[in-house]
């Protein structure tokens, strides 16, 4: 009886020490939060001071929101940081999916060793990037410029969508493209009508994060940019070193909240069109 009765004895013990909460760990998740997002909740508060203060809040207001779209300078920034990251999302994934569609399909291994270093842009620090870049543009005789900047992003952003992409083709049924091509559609047909299709979600979530990487770029652009215009993320940088002024944290403010609706939306595509495609199979179109 004794043997039996004392590990029902130890059992609510037990139990209170599987539920208990580790205070240590969670204390630490705080601490990392604050640390981490602290910053930024300040820059979003003090965009919406009513006076030109970065260190006392007085009222809300829209004041420096409105002095950015007042200021030309700033504007212009905006244009070709929207120009640089539709041509750099353009490019890459142009450029981007034909890598990934070689890789997966070439077995040898020169496909293995070129996707070794197509991962190298990866694990490569940018700013080491972003030196080779102006010491290749400038030993080139090519002149800093929108146009350096854009090939500069190009280059830096095929690895993502080739990395995103080639999970998902190497999931792909080639069956289903061989099925295609047995009923007479050439290999571009085939290409074109089935793997592209079953691609597009993995396509529009590479284009959204590619552009909101490309936007939010300062290294690379820093280190490839002209005189003027420059990137938006280079022209904040110029500014705060005569000192930070109150239409900065709402420039900042708007990059963030940009920056975090576009990468919603990649997140939410695939299930967006999981959903859609669920649905079209239970209507049976």
């Amino acid at each position: 009886m004794t043997g039996k009765t004392a590990p029902a004895r130890r059992t609510p013990a037990r139990r209170r020490a599987a539920t208990r909460r580790p205070r240590f760990a969670i204390a630490v998740t705080v601490l990392f939060f604050a640390l981490l997002y602290l910053p930024v909740g300040v820059v979003v508060l003090f965009s919406f001071n009513a006076r030109k203060s970065l260190t006392v809040f007085d009222g809300a207001s829209l004041r420096w929101y409105r002095a950015f779209f007042r200021d030309d300078l700033l504007l212009d920034s905006l244009g070709m940081s929207l120009q640089v990251s539709f041509v750099a999302m353009a490019g890459s994934l142009l450029l981007g999916v034909a890598l990934a569609l070689g890789l997966v399909r070439n077995r040898g291994r020169l496909g293995s060793l070129a996707g070794l270093v197509m991962l190298v842009p990866l694990i490569t620090p940018e700013i080491v990037t972003g030196v080779a870049a102006m010491l290749l543009f400038k030993g080139t005789g090519i002149p800093l410029s929108t146009t350096t900047v854009m090939l500069a992003e190009i280059t830096f952003s095929i690895s993502y969508v080739t990395v995103i992409l080639r999970s998902r083709i190497a999931a792909l049924n080639p069956e289903t493209e061989e099925a295609a091509m047995d009923l007479g559609a050439t290999r571009r047909q085939a290409l074109r009508l089935v793997t592209l299709p079953a691609l597009l979600p993995s396509i529009l979530a590479s284009a959204v994060l590619i552009f909101a990487l490309v936007f939010d770029d300062f290294v690379l652009a820093y280190f490839t940019t002209g005189v003027d215009p420059q990137p938006l993320s280079v022209r904040i940088y110029s500014a705060i070193r005569f000192g930070v002024q109150p239409t900065i944290n709402a420039v900042g403010t708007l990059m963030l909240a940009g920056s975090i609706a576009l990468i919603a939306l990649a997140l939410a595509i695939p299930r967006l069109f999981g959903r859609r495609g669920g649905l079209d199979l239970l209507s049976g179109e």
